[in-house]
């Protein structure tokens, strides 16, 4: 028996191995993010916190503009909801949920690391008149989606930064 569960595990283990699978790693972020300011309008919104307790997991310390080697803004910050379609009663069958978000990284000497970028993602919801209580806590779930996706896609962009050897 012990054999089975031996030969079981190993088996699992190289297949995972042979499909390319790795744990998640540390983010490797450039050098001079080691001490940043962020600068947002609501740094407490969702993505603000994501984005920070991110950061703040791979070792960047969120500091002043007087001691900051680097800047993080984010002037843009917006969730916009629209709505696609309405039913024969004239009440919203379909709505849009957009998250976007603009941002920029800066050296201690306001030389852009990385210039302009633009995130946006987007989530399609069906209304349901029957479900009004739950269709609303879908709403607030999709947006923290989105938020989490975004952070996770405006770190990737900061891993990006290539580091320079001087």
């Amino acid at each position: 028996m012990p054999f089975r569960w031996l030969a079981g595990f190993l088996s699992v283990a190289l297949l995972c191995t042979g499909c390319g699978f790795q744990l998640r790693t540390d983010v490797e972020l450039p050098p001079q993010m080691a001490k940043t300011q962020m600068v947002m309008d609501n740094e407490y919104s969702t993505l603000g916190r994501r984005v920070r307790a991110m950061l703040e997991q791979s070792g960047v310390q969120f500091v002043g503009a007087d001691q900051a080697t680097a800047v993080l803004e984010i002037p843009v910050n917006n969730v916009v909801t629209d709505v696609l379609t309405i039913g024969d009663n004239a009440r919203v069958r379909e709505y849009r949920i957009s998250y976007t978000v603009r941002f920029r990284l800066l050296d201690e000497n306001g030389q852009e690391l990385i210039g302009w970028q633009n995130l946006r993602q987007a989530r399609e919801v069906s209304f349901d008149e029957q479900r009004i209580l739950a269709g609303s806590r879908e709403q607030e779930y999709l947006e923290n989606e989105l938020a989490e996706t975004l952070s996770r896609l405006l770190i990737a962009r900061l891993e990006s930064v290539p580091v320079s050897s001087g």
